[in-house]
């Protein structure tokens, strides 16, 4: 670690311190070359940036990096920008990019509660269905954390109609989507952990349920665990040990596939905080009906069924023939991509990318989103067999994509009439988001709107910042197979950002 730490002077020393390719309107239009100016502060700068991704601390790995002028068109730098990379998070910039252009902001998911019964003294006379449609939106994220607010009001809403008590089953319906629930790609031993939550068109609380770790009275008891929701749907095996003050926290989880008994197990100080985590759950339709169920029960509704799984029964409704009883509508597309791309929300990011399979390509799979975006990306000018796409969070490692292609698509969204939420949905340096704790204090804060993304061995940040001239640039910035701590790429990225926000054409 020490040799790594050695790298900080050096990088630090740098942080204080065409036309455009064209958009293409409807046709793909001849790219134009474009040539340097010869401008002394403009050398200054990629002699800079030249000495910061030569650091001998990244010999064993490669960046591609490239930036420009969105107003000239010029490119400041370029750096195997035509090389393909793991992009990480990065690939929610085709995701969003995609559903904006294809859905518009405005887009709202709506998830229906159907009967194929009838109501009669207080009675349901028959089941009742929920039909999902890929909404990510069923939780506490839009309703100040009470993540079963949606099922409450659906409650209200039946007991508003006399309901009193349903002599029928309470069944999900994920049809909408296929039956591939983990990404293309993913890696297993990641399934127990919120970023790899299941997919599935039917879905509630981020198909996640959330503990809370608290140590005991006295050192030696065991820590207690709350859950959210409170639900029978999971079992939760507690082996945390509450130790003393001075020792360090260590906790993990562990649900094996195919099940839904949670394993915690490690140590909590004595003097620690509540420990928060959320774990993903397996079947997120029963689990989602489960739920529904109890609150149901807990309303004062009597349900004299079960919760089903519609992929478990032998039905086939027919909703046009079927009665709505109560509805959710999600907030709109705008406000989703924000968490996506804010927050880095793989679940979301899944469940977007699959909505446009659906909509726009007949089926709700892998296959049929991939062909959606390659199909909407090249109208842009990024050829299909020259990217690699196998999901939509860029959580699988089998995602290649060249830094010149993300070029591309902010250059494109830059133009577009959609640009002002694109661009509101990005992380924005030292305020929010996945940038809210980096280059705080420095020209870059409030400036810088990227994206970042992570897997191991491989860190990415793609945006806009703004020169000290007001000039709006593009950049992209990715490292692949790296053995420094990842802080290292961190602070790399952050000097050229800061560096960029500094840049002035005068003298």
């Amino acid at each position: 670690m020490g040799r790594y730490l050695m790298l900080l002077p050096l990088l630090f020393q740098f942080y204080s311190c065409a036309t455009a390719q064209k958009v293409i309107e409807a046709k793909p239009e001849p790219q134009k070359e474009f040539v340097y100016y010869e401008d002394t502060e403009l050398n200054q700068l990629r002699s800079e940036l030249d000495d910061i991704f030569n650091n001998p601390s990244f010999s064993n790995a490669y960046w591609g990096v490239v930036i420009q002028s969105l107003e000239t068109g010029e490119y400041f730098y370029r750096l195997n920008e035509h090389k393909s990379f793991i992009p990480a998070s990065n690939m929610k910039l085709f995701t969003t990019a995609v559903a904006l252009l294809k859905l518009g902001p405005d887009f709202k998911y709506r998830t229906n509660l159907y009967t194929d019964g009838e109501i009669k003294d207080g009675i349901l006379y028959g089941n009742l269905f929920v039909r999902g449609t890929g909404d990510p939106t069923i939780s506490g994220r839009f309703t100040n954390g009470d993540v079963i607010k949606t099922f409450k009001d659906w409650a209200d809403s039946l007991i508003k109609l006399g309901i009193k008590e349903i002599n029928g089953d309470i069944i999900g319906d994920d049809n909408y989507f296929d039956d591939q629930y983990m990404g293309t790609g993913w890696s297993w031993d990641d399934e127990t952990y919120w970023y790899s939550a299941h997919i599935s068109a039917l879905s509630f609380n981020d198909n996640c349920v959330d503990l809370e770790i608290i140590p005991g009275k006295k050192i030696g008891e065991p820590a207690l665990v709350k859950i959210t929701p409170e639900t029978k749907y999971v079992k939760i095996n507690n082996f945390v040990t509450t130790v003393h003050p001075d020792s360090v926290t260590q906790i993990d989880f562990f649900r094996a596939p195919g099940t839904n008994v949670i394993n915690v197990f490690g140590k909590i100080s004595l003097r620690s905080k509540t420990y928060k985590e959320s774990i993903s759950v397996h079947n997120p339709t029963l689990y989602t009906v489960t739920v529904l169920k109890e609150v149901l029960e807990s309303k004062g509704i009597k349900v004299n069924g079960n919760a089903v799984d519609i992929d478990d029964s032998q039905l086939n409704p027919d909703y046009e023939t079927m009665k709505v009883l109560a509805s959710y509508e999600s907030p709109p597309l705008s406000e989703i991509i924000k968490v996506i791309n804010k927050r880095s929300q793989n679940f979301y990011a899944e469940q977007v990318f699959r909505t446009l399979g659906k909509i726009f390509g007949g089926e709700g799979s892998t296959q049929k989103s991939v062909e959606v975006i390659k199909n909407t990306l090249s109208q842009i000018g990024i050829p299909p067999d020259a990217i690699s796409i196998y999901d939509g969070s860029g959580l699988s490692r089998l995602n290649l994509v060249t830094p010149f292609q993300i070029l591309t698509l902010l250059n494109y969204m830059y133009r577009h009439e959609y640009f002002s939420y694109f661009y509101e949905s990005l992380p924005i340096a030292g305020v929010d988001g996945t940038l809210e704790t980096r280059m705080r204090k420095t020209k870059a804060q409030g400036n810088v709107r990227a994206k970042t993304g992570y897997v191991q061995y491989a860190r990415s940040l793609s945006g806009y910042v703004k020169t000290k001239d007001d000039e709006m640039l593009a950049f992209v910035m990715m490292t692949n197979n790296y053995l420094v701590p990842t802080s290292v790429a961190n602070i790399t990225q952050d000097i050229v950002c800061n560096r960029l926000a500094n840049f002035s054409r005068r003298k």
